[in-house]
């Protein structure tokens, strides 16, 4: 009969925990069929599901049921949570958990690498889709557990290297389990970045227009690849063509990366989840017509010390602005109805998450809004409804607290993972609020408890003075540090009864006592006038762009009359006196006398003189990159790609009168990247400030810089070495174009090559040259070059050896855009003459005077004025130099560039003379909105000066509160010339 019994009580165990007792091979062993009901709860099901008073059954780590009435099975352990709540346990999209940090490989000493070192697989080292974060995982127990503190249960996390960096894997993060338990998901996402792999030296590419071009050429090439067309097998476009339905994470970093991320997803049908920068709320507007949902970091920073007068004047206004609007980034996005999720990435110390969510909270953001970013939202990024929920079916992973989760007093409990429970402050935490009599060493102090769980700190005093002291209070341990005058006591005590409090006291000297502390009665928590609702802190105006000499909003387009000036129109070189402008729709509307128009805003232009905006044919303001020198030719990159609308010399080149700017790849290699036609509109979006249908054009480059002969002797290996070697270059390239165009024009089937669609545009005259030149031998070869293939070079630009073959150049039917008194800076310079600008306009050929660099380029009406000393132009001729012909070398001359009726509206009012040093830009009209008004200037400065010391106030409050300062930094801006790496 024993025996009976016995087989029976076996059965009935086995088939209740029968996993629990079968040995596994998975590692670590887990209790899986433990089934738990936890009662009287809150329960927050999702963000906005909640139930009161609820109930959640869980077994084999997964929810069971949820609800007010939920039947629990006699083996359940019942856990009664009444007065408690119940969250989902966070996700964090975005992690890089458990994979070390790849290192790179150190290019000390040794030379470039130009080709991939991988073999079979892309030719591009950085385009890494095959690599799979599995099989570098190494479950870190440590982080995780700091993790749990912080309420996360579950990490997506992936190997941060390279462009396109291969497949992530969802992780629960269960110390108590094994990789192949807690694994949820081995690819549950595919990344992708700017920045190149650590793993390999290859060095394209060298800039980010590099990057967005490799990632263009790489979709071509996998869906080239997918249909069937290449000839050998490519691991990396399989991996990427198997990885297209998975989630598409891309950090881009920046709100400026973020909108670049966002047009590479769009020219091939892919919408991106963005890890953004947390500058998002400067551009708001751009950053929702994304359509994208972000991963935001909230690594907000700290205030600047600022007590030091001298150093603070030396941080830049667009810092102290940033530290101010940081903050409010989250609450800004959900304001817009923009979807985000919040990660710890970007966090130099993970446990400062909560204190800088809760900084975001004040700063405006929602609290279900915030739960939905914690819960909810990654789980949608990730297209997983098992996590981030308590549904039915959902992992078991929650969080016990003893409240609101972001109310600051509230204590997390406990962080389920799996069914599995993790500790974080024990539920039995005793009590022990309440207003107390210390005494040590013979002093009496009387002491305050408040708050809840493991936040009960004391406050002390002594009779009406406050007592400097910290406390804690974890595992019935009291813990405080008091500071009486200049004596520190370390006061200790394991907590039994709330009525007496006894305990170990240690002051400075080491000499240890005892205290005691006796209960007198409860805490009195509120306070006078009820409780203080906390204020929203005050957030300065986002400007465009975001830094002082921003507009509140952008210009707007006006009918403007400007009346009884001096006007140079550029056409002819036609003078106007005593003549009236009339601007409309933005464009010149009307020029004559006596003109009226109803509404119109009225300049009085007597004694003022009027022109076209000026032109500058080089220039590298207003841009994120200047050189891609990876490749010696890179056609495939283009400067529309890294424009930057935040360059404060786009203001200063308004302040001097130019309007209109040809952006130029720089001089890094024989075949450059595509140009950028730019309408200076201080405040635009990068878009914005592009020409519609702008003629094409792309820089090529001749001289010292192509052939690296001021490179460096390790970094010399790249062809060319010569100038014969360039020459090889062009035509070898040329060649490859053409037979490439002939076989696009034949209906074959063939590969598109970006790089190579545009040098086939060439050849189809259908895409301009610009070329960076000096030497009078090297000109002769390309005007050779390129009526070998028959074509025409638009523009040599430097040319500063143009006065040598002027008459052939004419004959060729190529401009000179060159500088007006610039020599002898290099070997190559030697011979350059300031008559030269003056010697090619006298054989016919089109002139321009361009700047090349951002401090000239607010000048560049002084330039020209030195053509009239070396030459002999006359005032309109030399006037010309930097309107009219710059706009005909740049195929614009119909658009812009004089004053004549029908062109954009691109006008400068000038207080004199445009050519005179002492004369000034008063008001810059680009299609007819005011970009630079001279007198709006004087109060733009006088607003920041009043901003800055609004934003030192703040911070100066700031490290009185006791916050965290940082040392004030400098800001410098890098300045970008053709050489430039």
């Amino acid at each position: 009969m024993k025996k009976i019994l016995f087989l029976l009580l076996s059965l009935c165990i086995s088939s209740s925990f029968a996993q629990e007792y079968f040995p596994t091979n998975t590692g670590v062993k887990s209790s899986k069929n433990s089934v738990y009901a936890f009662t009287n709860a809150t329960i927050y099901v999702t963000p906005t599901q909640v139930v009161k008073k609820g109930t959640l059954l869980i077994k084999d780590g997964k929810v069971v049921a949820v609800g007010k009435s939920v039947n629990i099975p006699n083996e359940a352990q019942v856990i009664n949570l009444d007065g408690k709540s119940m969250y989902p346990s966070f996700v964090d999209a975005y992690s890089t958990f458990g994979i070390a940090k790849p290192k790179r490989e150190s290019g000390r000493g040794k030379r470039p690498q130009y080709d991939a070192g991988r073999k079979g697989y892309y030719w591009n080292d950085h385009i890494r889709p095959d690599v799979g974060a599995a099989t570098e995982f190494n479950f870190d127990a440590k982080k995780a557990k700091e993790l749990l503190s912080l309420g996360f249960g579950a990490v997506n996390t992936h190997v941060a290297d390279g462009i396109m960096q291969g497949n992530g894997i969802l992780v629960a993060l269960n110390p108590n389990s094994s990789d192949a338990y807690r694994i949820l998901d081995k690819q549950s996402g595919n990344y992708l970045s700017f920045s190149k792999s650590a793993k390999s030296r290859q060095s394209y590419p060298t800039s980010r227009m590099g990057a967005m071009a490799l990632l263009r050429q790489t979709y071509l090439d996998a869906d080239w690849y997918a249909k069937g067309n290449a000839k050998n097998t490519d691991l990396a476009l399989e991996a990427l063509n198997n990885k297209k339905e998975l989630p598409q994470i891309f950090n881009a970093g920046g709100y400026l990366d973020n909108m670049r991320a966002d047009k590479i997803g769009d020219e091939f049908g892919i919408q991106y989840t963005i890890v953004g920068g947390g500058n998002e709320y400067e551009r708001i507007n751009d950053i929702k017509a994304t359509n994208a949902t972000y991963i935001l970091p909230i690594n907000f920073r700290n205030a600047y010390d600022v007590s030091n007068p001298f150093l603070a004047n030396k941080i830049a206004l667009s810092d102290m602005r940033s530290w101010n609007q940081e903050p409010a980034n989250p609450s800004i996005l959900a304001k817009n109805n923009i979807p985000f999720a919040l990660t710890t990435y970007k966090l130099k110390k993970v446990k400062e998450f909560n204190s800088n969510l809760q900084k975001a909270i004040t700063y405006g953001l929602d609290k279900t809004t915030a739960l939905e970013a914690l819960t909810t939202v990654p789980a949608k990024i990730l297209k997983n409804d098992k996590i981030g929920n308590l549904k039915a079916g959902s992992y078991a992973n929650f969080l016990i607290t003893s409240g609101d989760i972001f109310d600051k007093q509230t204590t997390l409990y406990e962080n389920w993972v799996q069914g599995d429970k993790n500790t974080i402050n024990s539920m039995d935490i005793k009590d022990v609020t309440g207003k107390y009599t210390l005494t040590v060493n013979g002093k009496s102090y009387d002491m305050t408890i408040t708050g809840k769980g493991a936040k009960q700190t004391a406050a002390l005093k002594s009779g009406d003075k406050k007592v400097n002291s910290k406390s804690s209070f974890s595992n019935d341990w009291l813990h405080i540090t008091l500071k009486d005058g200049d004596n520190y006591t370390r006061l200790t005590a394991l907590v039994q009864n709330k009525q007496q409090i006894t305990g170990t006291a240690t002051d400075n000297d080491g000499n240890e006592s005892t205290w005691n502390a006796t209960y007198t009665g409860k805490a009195d928590t509120k306070k006078k006038g009820g409780k203080k609702k906390e204020t929203t802190p005050e957030v300065v105006a986002v400007s465009y762009p975001n830094i002082g000499l921003g507009n509140p909003t952008a210009p707007q387009k006006e009918t403007i009359l400007i009346k009884n000036a001096t006007v140079w129109t550029s056409e002819n070189n036609e003078v106007l006196n005593n003549t009236d402008v009339l601007i409309k729709d933005g464009k010149i509307a009307k020029i004559g006398t006596n003109l009226s128009s109803r509404g119109a805003t009225i300049i009085d232009g007597t004694g003022k003189y009027v022109t076209a905006g000026i032109i500058d044919e080089h220039s590298h303001i207003a841009t994120s990159a200047v050189n891609e020198s990876g490749h010696n030719s890179t056609a495939e990159v283009t400067i529309e790609d890294v424009i930057n609308p935040n360059d404060v010399n786009i203001y200063r080149n308004i302040a001097g009168g130019v309007t209109s700017i040809q952006v130029l790849h720089g001089s890094a290699n024989p075949i450059g990247g595509r140009s950028a036609i730019i309408k200076l509109k201080w405040g635009e979006n990068a878009d914005g400030m592009l020409y519609n249908n702008t003629p094409k054009f792309i820089k090529f480059a001749l001289g010292e810089n192509v052939k690296q002969s001021n490179w460096g002797d390790l970094n010399t290996i790249r062809f060319p070495q010569t100038r014969m070697g360039v020459e090889q270059v062009y035509i070898d390239y040329f060649q490859r174009a053409k037979e490439y165009d002939a076989k696009k024009k034949s209906g074959q089937p063939y590969r598109k090559d970006i790089e190579l669609e545009t040098l086939a545009e060439i050849i189809n005259k259908e895409r301009f040259i610009s070329c960076h030149s000096y030497v009078q031998s090297e000109i002769n070869m390309l005007m050779k070059v390129a009526e070998q293939f028959n074509f025409n070079i638009n523009t040599f630009t430097h040319i500063l050896e143009g006065y040598k073959l002027a008459d052939k150049m004419k004959e060729h039917g190529v401009g000179g855009s060159t500088f007006a008194d610039w020599w002898a800076y290099k070997y190559e310079v030697n011979d350059a003459i300031p008559y030269n600008a003056a010697i090619m306009h006298n054989q016919g050929v089109t002139v321009a005077i361009n700047s090349d660099d951002a401090e000239m380029s607010r000048r560049l009406n002084q330039e020209a004025a030195k053509l009239i000393k070396y030459g002999g132009l006359s005032e309109q001729e030399a006037w010309a130099t930097v309107t009219i012909n710059p706009a005909k070398l740049l195929h614009l001359n119909d658009r812009t560039g004089s004053i004549k009726e029908g062109k954009d509206a691109d006008v400068v009012v000038w207080s004199g003379n445009p050519l005179s040093v002492y004369s000034k830009a008063e008001k810059t009209i680009i299609d007819g909105a005011v970009y630079f008004d001279i007198e709006k200037d004087l109060e733009k400065r006088k607003a920041i000066k009043a901003e800055r010391a609004k934003l030192i106030n703040m911070m100066l409050q700031e490290k009185i509160k006791g916050g965290k300062t940082q040392a004030p930094k400098k800001k410098t801006q890098k300045l970008f010339h053709c050489d430039t790496e």
